[in-house]
């Protein structure tokens, strides 16, 4: 089985997660938010992981990818810390610069794509979606109307 793992500060894997719930139907069973909340120690989120992996009672087969906000961050060195000690590393993938769509794409594609694919594809997604928004011309001749 594949899941995905949103890892991140403050209550953005968990505001992903809720967004995700919004697209993502039956699938949204397998993906986790784990968040270092302002005011929590590196040991408290230790606690914290090891507390949902004991709680989940992942198999060693299983695979995971893991999308963080930050590469480098506290939040996912501690997580991948826990998650190697518990032996699920060398089944996982790691992503950084998590951004909705690169957490849809890779969700809808658990049971679709081997995970090496889906994390091109994901990073691809996610690449795609940063992009600056032009306001159409005609939008902003309207609003001088009013």
């Amino acid at each position: 089985m594949k899941y995905l793992i949103l890892v991140s500060h403050g209550q953005f894997a968990e505001g992903v997660k809720t967004s995700l719930e919004m697209f993502a139907g039956d699938a949204i069973k397998r993906c986790f938010a784990l968040c270092l909340h302002n005011g929590d120690s590196a040991e408290d989120f230790t606690k914290k992981v090891t507390a949902f992996l004991q709680k989940e009672e992942f198999k060693k087969e299983d695979e995971f990818v893991v999308i963080a906000d930050i590469i480098g961050g506290s939040p996912l060195t501690t997580f991948l810390n826990v998650f190697s000690e518990k032996g699920y590393l060398s089944n996982s993938v790691v992503i950084g610069g998590m951004n909705f769509s690169m957490a849809l794409t890779a969700l809808i594609s658990l049971d679709t794509m081997p995970k090496e694919e889906l994390v091109k594809s994901a990073l691809s997604e996610g690449k795609k979606a940063i992009k600056r928004y032009e306001v159409p011309q005609n939008s902003v001749d309207n609003e001088d109307d009013i």
